[in-house]
């Protein structure tokens, strides 16, 4: 219990008594899924009975954006910036870490956002679309803390020195309860794009910057959203 309160304190606004030792959750980094299944269900469950609307979609995308403290959409936007910076490694990684917004940062946060609306509204149902996008964001999470080399001190080289690679493997057993609402064949392609999309930050920012920091492994959770929101649509 340690483990998951010590999760939840970390990656969302929930008020959940006294603050635990992160090192209890970094010792059990394969339960970062779990998170997506609170972030998700408490946005699934405010929109259940909306039916089926922008409204619900919104509102189910500001929810999980609100109780996760945006602070991954914050890692989102910093990484926008850098993206953008012109130069060498260095500079990319000034443009990472400070604490200003720029252009790069508003559009790839624009632009994320834009496509995880647009995919809420053309699913079947907005709930159930919302909690599978966050357990598969919150996965994307674990393999980036999981396999993620630091560049520098900071969140992600605290909970990477705990991390063990065998760690994979019983973050991935989180998905199957997620075959009570996704079609076996369909959480297939949904994991798929999930590794895909950590897979590629991973070899992204290890040309980019040298490694992965806290603000690569948040943004990765806010792409892996949009993407697998997106997935969704195309395969439903």
């Amino acid at each position: 219990m340690k483990s998951l309160i010590a999760l939840l304190q970390f990656a969302t606004i929930l008020p959940l008594g006294k603050m635990q030792d992160l090192s209890h959750f970094g010792r059990r980094l394969y339960v970062y899924p779990v998170a997506g299944y609170v972030v998700g269900g408490i946005a699934a469950l405010a929109v259940w009975w909306w039916g089926h609307s922008a409204l619900a979609a919104a509102i189910a995308l500001a929810l999980v954006l609100v109780v996760s403290g945006f602070h991954h959409f914050d890692g989102l936007l910093d990484l926008g910036d850098a993206l953008m910076a012109q130069g060498d490694r260095e500079k990319r990684i000034r443009a990472l870490t400070d604490r200003q917004v720029g252009a790069g940062g508003i559009g790839i946060g624009f632009v994320t956002t834009l496509l995880a609306f647009g995919a809420l509204i053309a699913v079947p149902s907005a709930a159930v679309a919302i909690l599978v996008s966050e357990v598969c964001a919150k996965v994307a999470m674990a393999v980036l803390t999981i396999f993620g080399t630091p560049f520098k001190e900071g969140i992600q080289s605290y909970l990477h020195q705990y991390a063990r690679p065998w760690f994979f493997w019983p973050a991935l057993l989180f998905f199957l309860p997620l075959l009570l609402v996704v079609r076996p064949g369909r959480l297939l392609v949904l994991v798929i794009v999930t590794l895909v999309v950590a897979a590629l930050m991973l070899v992204s920012s290890r040309r980019l910057f040298g490694g992965v920091n806290g603000d690569i492994v948040g943004a990765t959770n806010e792409i892996t959203r949009a993407l697998t929101l997106v997935t969704m649509v195309l395969i439903l």
